[in-house]
C-alpha cells in the first residue's frame, strides 16, 4: 500500500474527490487507484480551515508509481496488524482482573480471548444502573461510595468525553480502535485526528463488550470490592473479597490490579501488605468554562458555524517563571462539567461531552504541575493526602451536598469574591457556590493559574475572559502514585500484575488499553 500525506480539501469541497487528488499526488490515471482508505482526518486552521487527510491507496507496481511520481509525501507502507497470543487450555486456577475501566476489561477480553475464562472483579456496578446512580447524585447530591462517576464498569472514561486521541505510538492502538467499533463506536474514530465516542456511545460499547466477554465464559462479578491480598513465600495466593453478599476468599495465582486511580482504601490496603509504591508528580487545578461559540469563534474565526465544522477544541500549556507548568487536560467541547466525587465529604470536578457535543458550553481542566515535594509528608500515600486534603476545602467552601465553588476568570484574577454568573452559565450539577477560590485553594495553586491565564489568552483569544468560569476543584487527572513492577510486569509479589492508570503506567482510555493487552500478554506467557 502506498501512504500519501497533506492532502487537503476546501470546507466546500466533498470528499468524492480524494481519489481524484490522491491519483494526481502519485502522478497516475484516476482509474488506476484500485483501494483508497482514508487513515486519518484532521482540521488545519492555521491559515484559513481545511481539512487534512492521510489516504492509503492500492495501486499496480508500487514501487514504479513511488519512484516515478517524486512526491515526499508518498511511502510505501507494510504494517503487521496486532494479533493477540495464541489461545491456551484454561488453568486450574483462573486468573483474576481486578478493575472494569479501560485497562482492565481490555486485559479480560485478551485473556478472555485465548482460553483463560478470566474473572473480572468490579467495586461498581454495570454501566445500566451506574448511569441511574451517577444522574441521582447530580441531581440530589446524595453519593453512592461504590457507584459513581469514577467507580464502576468503564472506569471514570465512562463519565467522560471518551476521548481516544494519545500521544503515544502503540501496534495496539489500531486493535482497540477497531474492537471498540465492532462493539458499536462510530467508524470515525478510525480516522479522525481526535477521536472520541462521547458519554452516550460509551456506554453502548461498554455493554455489547461486557456480552463477548460473558460468552467467551469470563465470570464478572459487579458490587465485589477487593479488601484484601494473601501470600506466601513472596507469591499472592488468595483475594479476600467484600460482595453483596458478604465476605470471601477467592484462590488466585495470577492478579491484574487495574484499579483506576480514585481506588484510595485499596492503595492503602495494597501498601499495608507490602506491596511496593511510591510517590508521583500529579497535576490539580479548576475546570474552566466557556460558550462552545466563543470558543469556536477563537479557533475558527469567520467560518465559526460553518456546518461541516465539528466544535473546536484546544491544547494549551505555559511554563511560568515558579517552574512550574499549567495545561489543558481533558477539553470536552459541547460539554458540561460533572460532580465527580467517590467519597463523602469531598468534592470533585471533571468534564463530560456527548458524541454530538452539541451542548452551549465548551469545558476544559486547567491543571498545575505538582511534585512529591508539595504533598503533606512522605511515603507513597502522600499524594491521596494532598488530593483530598483540596476535596475536603472545596466540598465546605460549596456548603455541602457536594455544591462546587466557583468563580469568573475577572474576579479570580482581581482577587475578589464572585456574586453570580455573567454570560457563561455553569453547567455543573448539583450546582455552584460563588466564591473567591484563593480561599479555597492553596495560594501557590491560585498564583500559577493567575500567572497563566492571561498568557493562554494570547494563545486562544477569549481564553481569560471576564466572564469564563472556574470551578473547583479537579483532582483525578492521574494517580498520584505508582505500583512498581519489573521488566516481566509483575510487582516483587510474584503474581500482582501492575496494569494501566490507577497503577501509574497510563494517562487515558487508549495508553490503559494498551497496558491491559501488555499486562494479558505477560500473563499468558507466565501461565
Amino acid at each position: 500500500m502506498l501512504q500519501i500525506e497533506r492532502i487537503k480539501l476546501e470546507l466546500d469541497e466533498s470528499e468524492d474527490l480524494l481519489r481524484k487528488k490522491a491519483a494526481a499526488a502519485l502522478r497516475v490515471p484516476e482509474a488506476e487507484v484500485l483501494d483508497l482508505q482514508v487513515l486519518r482526518k484532521a482540521i488545519d486552521a492555521r491559515d484559513g480551515v481545511r481539512f487534512v487527510y492521510t489516504l492509503r491507496a492500492s495501486v499496480k507496481n508500487e514501487k514504479n508509481v513511488l519512484k516515478r511520481c517524486k512526491n515526499r509525501s508518498v511511502s510505501i507502507v507494510s504494517e503487521v496488524p496486532y494479533q493477540l497470543p495464541p489461545a491456551i487450555r484454561p488453568p486450574r486456577t483462573p486468573p483474576v482482573v481486578v478493575g472494569a475501566g479501560p485497562g482492565g476489561l481490555f486485559c479480560a477480553l485478551a485473556l478472555a480471548r485465548c482460553g483463560t475464562k478470566p474473572i473480572l472483579i468490579e467495586r461498581g456496578w454495570n454501566v445500566e444502573r451506574r448511569r441511574e446512580d451517577v444522574e441521582r447524585f447530580w441531581t440530589t447530591g446524595r453519593l453512592d461510595p461504590e457507584s459513581n462517576v469514577q467507580f464502576g464498569e468503564g472506569g471514570a472514561g465512562a463519565f467522560s468525553d471518551g476521548k481516544l486521541n494519545t500521544g503515544t505510538k502503540d501496534m495496539r492502538h489500531r486493535f482497540i480502535l477497531e474492537t471498540l467499533t465492532a462493539h458499536g463506536a462510530p467508524e470515525s474514530i478510525l480516522y479522525d485526528a481526535k477521536p472520541h465516542v462521547g458519554t452516550d456511545r460509551l456506554r453502548i460499547v461498554l455493554a455489547s463488550m461486557r456480552r463477548e466477554l460473558e460468552r467467551l465464559g469470563c465470570d464478572i462479578r459487579f458490587g465485589h470490592r477487593l479488601v484484601g491480598l494473601e501470600q506466601k513465600e513472596g507469591r499472592v495466593t488468595a483475594l479476600d473479597i467484600a460482595g453483596p453478599d458478604g465476605p470471601y476468599r477467592l484462590p488466585a495465582e495470577q492478579v491484574v490490579l487495574a484499579l483506576g486511580n480514585s481506588a484510595r482504601d485499596t492503595f492503602e490496603m495494597l501498601h499495608a501488605a507490602g506491596v511496593p509504591m511510591e510517590p508521583k508528580p500529579l497535576a490539580v487545578g479548576v475546570r474552566i468554562e466557556h460558550r462552545q461559540a466563543d470558543i469556536d469563534l477563537a479557533q475558527y474565526k469567520e467560518l465559526a458555524g460553518h456546518p461541516r465544522l465539528p466544535a473546536s477544541s484546544y491544547k494549551l500549556s505555559c511554563h511560568l517563571e515558579n517552574g512550574r507548568g499549567v495545561f489543558s487536560f481533558c477539553v470536552c467541547p459541547g460539554g458540561e462539567v460533572v460532580a465527580a466525587a467517590s467519597e463523602r465529604g469531598r468534592a470533585v470536578t471533571n468534564g463530560m461531552s456527548r458524541y454530538a457535543r452539541d451542548g452551549v458550553n465548551c469545558n476544559g481542566g486547567l491543571l498545575v504541575g505538582v511534585t512529591p515535594a508539595d504533598f503533606p509528608g512522605n511515603g507513597p500515600l502522600a499524594g491521596i493526602a494532598f488530593q483530598r486534603e483540596l476535596e475536603e476545602r472545596a466540598y465546605a467552601a460549596g456548603g455541602g451536598g457536594f455544591t462546587a465553588p466557583a468563580q469568573r476568570v475577572e474576579d479570580f484574577l482581581l482577587r475578589r469574591p464572585s456574586a453570580g454568573p455573567g454570560n457563561v452559565l455553569p453547567t455543573y450539577r448539583p450546582g455552584v457556590e460563588w466564591c473567591s477560590l484563593w480561599e479555597v485553594l492553596p495560594e501557590f495553586i491560585c498564583r500559577s493559574l493567575a500567572e497563566a491565564l492571561p498568557a493562554l489568552d494570547r494563545k486562544v483569544r477569549g481564553y481569560a475572559a471576564p466572564d469564563a468560569v472556574l470551578t473547583a476543584v479537579e483532582t483525578r487527572s492521574s494517580c498520584p502514585l505508582r505500583i512498581l513492577r519489573g521488566e516481566d510486569g509483575q510487582s516483587a509479589i510474584r503474581g500482582l500484575w501492575p496494569c494501566g492508570e490507577g497503577a501509574g503506567y497510563a494517562g487515558g482510555i487508549m495508553s490503559a488499553a494498551a497496558d491491559g493487552l501488555r499486562v494479558a500478554e505477560r500473563v499468558l506467557a507466565e501461565i
